[in-house]
This record gives structure tokens, sequence and C-alpha cells, in this order.
């Protein structure tokens, strides 16, 4: 899918959906409007239900009122008493809410009707106060702990209640057989044995081990079977560092002679590419795994940066997008035109505690995980909760680190993670929510790191209490294992094979090392038919389009449906946009856009623009949806007009964030987004090998996209005779038509780059800035010759004064930055930019342009012409502006 984000690199903000309040009969009642829902791409949440309570059962939780809060303390404050801190360290106050004789129940012997207050599954029953407190308590004040009673949904909070209760009482929670047990042993057991060969092995490794948080991977075995047996075959997962090679190893199926051979200082891929790599732990896998008679499932572990969580928005979309290729696969087949959103791709996030609490990325996905045009269908959320030498008390205002979540109102379970299988039960629990519901649920694994930091670290520096107590404990693969001998499920003997054939088989990888290649780079799936952009197979295709072509995208773009009532100022737009298609003069940047996003579609592209109010656009000037003025329905034209496109037009109006988005983002204030620009956008195919087709739209207002910083990111070589596979392209178009171009190259090419694009705000209405239809109809090869005395070299908003200007005077005009190649230099050449001097593109282009001048034999250099050092991006007083601005202008053309 072609995607696009725009309305400000504040990535998706809510699609409007507004909470309006109204009082009624001394009640208020809050409903979301669902102005802007039903556009293209809208995924609506399933509606759930929930049997009420009877008539009798409401009786009888009247008459047992005093037992009804009992219960209801329970199951809201039992997680503070829960045996949930494999130390014990956490200091727990007594938790009187949990006394019934607080509730005036103070005979043990008395009987109860706990019909519609406790679910057991077997209607009316007569229970004693005695088993009542037992019962609960056995419940919620176990190895698992409960946050669900703050739920603003009564269906979400009895459904839990019903699953817990009835599930106590009936039978264990998701029994564990011997089978499973083995397995379960099986790999806490290798985790161990990894982790004590990488010590002896490379005792001056930074391995980042799972020592003391083991029970992650039955946690993530069980939820991946779980997925499995539901039909979801796909799975993305997000995680940091810390456990990554054991994950890898255990259950991704990653080759360990790869591991090591990476550990002894080899690329992870085939080195003839050019690539730099990336660290050890930050290494990927995407195997299809085999869950017997429950089916394949792969699981794709994303690469991830040294940035903690920065990869979980990466997670969420890409877990969509995956699911949007296969919902459109899907709806042709009449036996799967009922499949949602997460019935076949599910996200999973593995986070840590302090990053969890202290990144503010998280918060900002769990923004976007229920917005109709982001929402991936429910993520699982596991906070391996390892703690760190500096204590909760000083890491976190809250309580639990999990406690962010509660912002969307996301169900929290807390596990213990000395006890495996508790972990198990966990994680079928959160799997069923999330699946009922297509809702985010968080994980709590509140386990403990045996080492500090790194192996390397010392962490009983600044806590020695706590590391006397882990050095004196056996470690939790060994706890099991004892556990399980002691039960009859293994014996010592089968106990020690698995330990002792893991180590042989981990040795025998070590020794094929010498011999070891790398595996060849293949695009497969999606990506079928395309080639790495440094290959000689790399190809552009044509991106013009024929006039009869853009004349009926363009007309499309701007169509009205009869008795559909459009705002009354929106007439002369529609007006003028149809005028400027009809003559083919005067196109402006809306129409442009319009145009390629409308014959891409018609090639069967798929077109996803992400923002705030990217709709109507930030300033007002795209309108690719209409809004009726008197129903608040919603229609994109391009969608509805181009009856034939097989391609789709989403537009998602998205929260106020600085994310960008999985294509094509638009946006202010970009650098709240830095790390995933200098990550996933400007690094990844460099890093990771993963291609990237994303636009980012950053209007120009000097203080917003600071594209020095952008331009700092490319390998843009100095040499302008070197053929270089540049990481990004970084532009600043000044004409409609050199957008429409861009957009249009991003998809004809059979390699992806990722596109920055410095867009207009100024320009966007003004004439000297429009194009005409033919020049989009226009091969881009198509170049002019001029005779000049003056090479101007600019970007940005001095290009369209100059074009005025120089009607009489011919001077070149060049707007190329990233990747910088001009080779028709004059005898004087002037850089022109309205940026300060130590800002905008200026640093980034003189040294290629005398580069160039040197090849051509011409002295002198290149002068510049702009505005002083500053340490801001632009003066706040307007008269001073506007006295700068047209003194760059002036002194470009002084003496012409």
């Amino acid at each position: 899918m072609y995607s696009v984000s725009a309305g400000r690199v504040h990535l998706p903000t809510r699609n409007a959906l507004a909470r309006v309040t109204q009082r009624s009969s001394g009640r208020v009642l809050v409903v979301r409007r669902k102005y802007h829902d039903e556009s293209f791409g809208f995924r609506k949440a399933r509606d759930f239900t929930i049997p009420d309570y009877t008539s009798d059962q409401l009786t009888n939780r009247a008459t047992n009122a005093p037992l009804l809060r009992y219960a209801d303390s329970l199951r809201t404050h039992g997680h503070r008493a829960a045996s949930i801190d494999p130390l014990d360290l956490l200091r727990r106050e007594r938790v009187a809410a949990l006394d019934p004789i607080r509730y005036g129940l103070d005979n043990p012997d008395r009987t109860f009707d706990i019909d519609g207050i406790i679910w057991t599954g077997e209607g009316q029953q007569e229970w004693s106060l005695e088993n009542i407190t037992s019962f609960l308590n056995s419940v919620y004040v176990g190895r698992i702990a409960y946050e669900y009673m703050d739920l603003p949904s009564k269906t979400e909070r009895l459904w839990f209640a019903k699953l817990l209760e009835s599930q106590s009482a009936l039978e264990p929670m998701t029994v564990i057989d011997a089978g499973k047990q083995k397995n379960i042993h099986a790999l806490l057991a290798k985790s161990e044995v990894l982790d004590n060969f990488l010590q002896v092995k490379f005792p001056n490794l930074k391995r980042y081990g799972l020592e003391g948080g083991e029970s992650m991977l039955p946690a993530l075995d069980a939820l991946f079977e779980a997925a499995s047996k539901a039909g979801i075959t796909q799975l993305i997962l997000a995680m940091p560092h810390r456990g990554r090679l054991n994950l890898l190893t255990g259950l991704l199926e990653y080759n360990p002679t790869s591991l090591f051979h990476k550990i002894k200082g080899g690329c992870e891929v085939d080195e003839s590419l050019g690539v730099s790599g990336d660290v050890l732990s930050h290494l990927v896998a995407s195997p299809t795994l085999q869950y017997g008679e429950a089916g394949d499932i792969k699981v794709s572990l994303l690469p991830n940066p040294s940035h903690l969580e920065a990869v979980s928005p990466v997670a969420l979309g890409k877990a969509r997008a995956k699911q949007f290729r296969l919902l459109k696969t899907l709806s042709d087949d009449k036996n799967n035109q009922d499949c949602m959103l997460g019935d076949k791709v599910m996200c999973v996030q593995l986070h840590g505690d302090a990053s969890f609490t202290g990144q503010g990325v998280v918060m900002e996905t769990l923004g976007l995980s229920g917005l109709p045009h982001f929402t991936s269908g429910g993520s699982v959320h596991i906070v391996v909760n390892i703690g760190y030498t500096t204590p909760a008390s000083s890491a976190r205002s809250s309580f639990y680190c999990s406690d962010i979540a509660k912002m969307i109102n996301c169900p929290v379970l807390h596990v213990n993670g000395d006890c495996p299988e508790d972990v198990v039960r966990a994680v079928d629990i959160a799997f069923k929510y999330r699946n009922h519901f297509r809702k985010d649920i968080v994980i709590d694994l509140i386990v403990y790191r045996r080492w500090g930091h790194n192996e390397l670290d010392e962490p009983a520096f600044t806590q020695p209490l706590m590391y006397e107590k882990i050095r004196s404990r056996s470690s939790v693969p060994k706890l099991y294992e004892d556990k399980l001998i002691s039960d009859g499920v293994i014996s010592v003997e089968a106990a020690r094979t698995v330990r002792d054939s893991y180590k042989a088989s981990l040795n025998t990888a070590l020794t094929d090392v010498a011999s070891y290649v790398p595996p060849p780079v293949t695009f497969e799936g999606a990506w079928k038919g395309m080639v790495w952009p440094a290959s000689p197979a790399a190809r552009q295709d044509e991106t013009g389009v024929s006039s009869a072509v853009l004349k009926d995208v363009g007309k499309a773009s701007v169509h009205v449906p009869e008795e559909f009532e459009i705002h009354p100022r929106l007439n002369r737009h529609v007006k003028n946009r149809l005028k400027s298609i009809e003559t083919g003069e005067g196109v402006d940047w809306a129409s442009a856009e319009a145009m390629a996003f409308g014959s891409l579609m018609l090639e069967g592209c798929d077109v996803r623009i992400a923002g705030q109010d990217v709709g109507r656009g930030t300033f007002s000037h795209r309108h690719a949806m209409l809004v009726n003025q008197k129903t608040e329905g919603v229609i994109v034209p391009l969608n509805h007009a181009l009856t034939e496109a097989k391609g789709k037009l989403e537009l998602a109006n998205s929260e106020l964030i600085s994310l960008p988005s999985s294509s094509l983002t638009f946006g202010d204030f970009f650098n709240g987004a830095q790390i995933i620009i200098d990550t996933f956008i400007a690094s990844s195919e460099t890093k990771w090998l993963k291609q990237s087709g994303i636009v980012l739209l950053l209007p120009h207002g000097l203080d917003v996209v600071r594209i020095e910083r952008m331009l700092q990111l490319t390998n843009d070589s100095y040499n302008a005779q070197e053929k270089l596979n540049v990481n990004m392209h970084v532009v600043f178009p000044t004409t409609p038509a050199q957008y429409f171009h861009l957009l249009r190259r991003q998809i004809k090419r059979n390699y992806r780059k990722p596109l920055i694009v410095a867009a207009p705000k100024g320009l966007l209405r003004l004439p000297p800035s429009s194009a005409s239809c033919c020049s989009a109809a226009r091969s881009t090869t198509t170049s002019q010759k001029s005779a000049a005395t003056r090479n101007l070299q600019s970007h940005g908003r001095p290009h369209p004064h100059r074009r005025a200007r120089c009607r009489s005077r011919s001077p070149a005009l060049s707007e190329a930055l990233a990747p910088y190649a001009n080779a028709n230099m004059q005898l004087e050449v002037l850089w022109v930019q309205e940026e300060p001097r130590n800002q905008g593109a200026w640093s980034h282009v003189q040294e290629r342009i005398e580069e160039v001048l040197k090849g051509l034999g011409i002295d002198g250099g290149v002068a510049y012409n702009g505005r002083k050092e500053d340490a801001v991006a632009a003066p706040g007083i307007g008269k001073l502006y506007g006295v700068q601005q047209l003194a760059v202008i002036d002194s470009a053309f002084k003496g012409l």
C-alpha cells in the first residue's frame, strides 16, 4: 500500500471523533460523533454485548449489597496484596479493603446466595462466607493480579469477572499438561545454557542476556500458539535488546552459527551489498513457526534502534498495513467477507519497565492504537519488568510501570515471573481479551535481572541488598526444573540431557563459523519484483501521464454529487480547480497532488495520507474530502468518482503527535520525530536492508523544516561524478508539476527510497508557482537550456520571486539539494536562501558546488546570499522579517 501522511509530521490526529455531552433526566450521556468515520480505511470496531443481570440477580445484588461490595473490592484491590514480586521487595501495606469485616461480614459460617455476585458458571448457589473469601482470594490475590475494574465498559468488566471466576471454580485456568511443562522447561533451560555459553566463550561481550527474566520465552511461545489456533497467520513483534539473542535462538529459529559469526565481527548479510549492518542486539528473524494442528504462523521480529520504544509505532503500522493488504485479497472470497482487522495479523510489543513509563513514544503509540485509521485490531503488550539500579520511586510517579496504559482504558495483568506456568495462564487470558474485543492489553511480567545494565556492569554499587538476595537464590530455570523433578514430570537425567544436548549444538555452531557465509538477500511476498537500489537492474519508469487521464482525474478530485451540499466557500475552490483543469493552465498544488494520487489509483495503487486534518489540508488547500453541511456525511471525491480505479485513497486524520507514519506524512515541527527519522527513515536501508517509500511533507516556514538536519542525514557524495546509492532524497519543489512527478516517481521505480519534501506554504496559491497540465504529462527527463550571466542556486520561497524578476534577465535557476548534481554552472555562482547562514542548505551545497566548478575548470567558487548567522530560525517581528526577506532577493539581482 502506498501511503501519504500529511497535516503535520505530528502524525495522525484523532479523526474528529468529538465527545458531546448531553443531559437527560438528570443523567449525563457521553456519545461520540461519527464525523469523518466512514471514509475509506476506517475500520469499525465490533459491537460486543454480554447478557445483563437478570431481574433475580439484580434483586439478589440489592439484598446482599455488603457481599457485593466485598466481592467488588477484591476485584478492584486484590492486586495490591497479590504475590507478584519474585524478590518480595515491594513494600505493601495491609489492604483494609480486603477484610470482609469492613463490610459487616463477620460470620464465616453465614451462607449467601451468590447468583449475580460471583460468577461460578452454575447459577444460583449458597456459599458460606468462608468459602467465598477463600475462593475470591485464590482468584485475585495469587501470583496473577488483575486491574480491570476501572474499565469504563461494563461489558468488559463482566467479561473478565465471568472468565476468571467461572474458570477458577470449574477447572484450573489453562490446563498445562506434562507435554507443555516439558516444553516450558526446555525453553527456560536452553535460555540459561545460551547465556552461560556466551559468558564462557565471550566473557567481554555485552549480550543483554535474559537471566532472571527467562519466563518471557514461554510467555511468547504460549502467545504464538494461541494466535495460531485462533487463525492468525502473521505476527509482528517489536522488542528492545534485553533477551533478544535468547528469543532469536530459542524460539525464532535463528542460526546460532550466524550469531557467533556476528559476535566474531562478521556481517549478518552479504558484505558486497555495501551495508553497514547493526549491532548484535538488533538482529532480526522472520520464521514461519509450526504449532501442529494449530497451524503455521509467521513471526516477524522487527529491527530496532538503540532508542528504546521507537519501534513500537512501526510495529503497529506494519501490522495494520499487512492486515489491510490481506483484507483487500480476502474481500473477494465469500468465505472471508466478514474478516476484520486483527483476524489474521496481530501486533505484539515488548517493553522494558523504565522505558514504558519514561518514553513519550509509548503514550503516543497508545493514543494511536484505538483510532479507526490506525488500529491494528489490538496489540498485546508484555512489559518485561526487570528493574534497574534506579529504584521505582525515582523512576516513575505511578505505583506500577504499566499505569501509563490506563490512559486508553487498558486492562493490566501483573504476573510473577518466577512462576512460568502462571505466566502462561496470564498470556492465555490476555490473548482471549485481545481476540474478543480487539483492543490493547498489558501483561506486566515482573522479573529481575541477574546482572546490571549489561554483563560487565555491577548493579550492587547502588542496590546492594537487592543483589545480595538475587545472588543467593536459584535461577528461574533451575527452580522450575526442580519443581518438575519433584512432581515426577521429568527425571534428573532428562533435565541434564536437555541442557547437555543444547550446549553440544552450540559448540558445533561455533565451530562452523569458519566456513559460514551469510545467505543471499531475496525479495519475496509483497516485495517480489523489487531490486536493491544500487543494483544494475534498478530503473525508473516514465512518470508522465496522458493529458486525457489528467483531466479525468482532476475533474474527479472535485466532483460533488447531486444533493450533496458543500460549504459555500468551497464552491469557488471547486470552480477554480475545474477551470484550471479545462484550460490546462494555472494548476495549483492541490490539483497536482490529486492528479498524482488519482493516476496511481487507476494503476492499482492504494494511497494513504496521514496527519492532522489531512482531509481538508492544514492550510485549507487540499479538500480531498468533502463534508455535507446538512448531515456531516463525508465523501472522498477520488474514491467516489473514479469508479474504475482499483486503488483507493485513505485520508487518515490523526492525533496531534510527532511520529512519521507509514508512507506520506505531512507536518510541521518534525523535530519531535527526529529519532524515527534518524533510524527508520534515514538509515534503515544501510543498517537493515529495509527499503522505505515513505514521503514526508514538511511545510516550509523557516522554523519548521530545518532542512539542514535532513541534509545532514544523507550520504550524498561530495564528488558530483560519483554514482552513489543515496539513502534518501531531499527536495524543495517550487512548482506543482515537480511535486506531481516526485510523488509518482516513488511508485514507478522498481525500488523504494524515502522522500523528504520541504512542502510549500506561501506558494500554495501563488500564481508564479502554478503549473500547466502539459508539464505533468511531459517526461521527467525534459530539460531546458538557457544563456545566463549569473547562476542563482537556491531552494524555497525565493524561487518564485526570482522567476518573476528574471523574465528579462534569463539567469539559470537550480534547486537541487540531495542528491546534489548540477553541471550547468556559469562564471558567477550565487547561493540564495532565506534561512540564516548557519541553517538551511548552505552548509550542504557549498563544497558540492565548488567541486562541480573545479571539475569544469572554473575558479572563484560560490558566494553566499542570505541572512546572517542566527540562533533562531526566523525573527518573530513581522516588519524585520519583511526587510530581511526583501534584502535577500534584491541583493541576488544586484547589478543585473
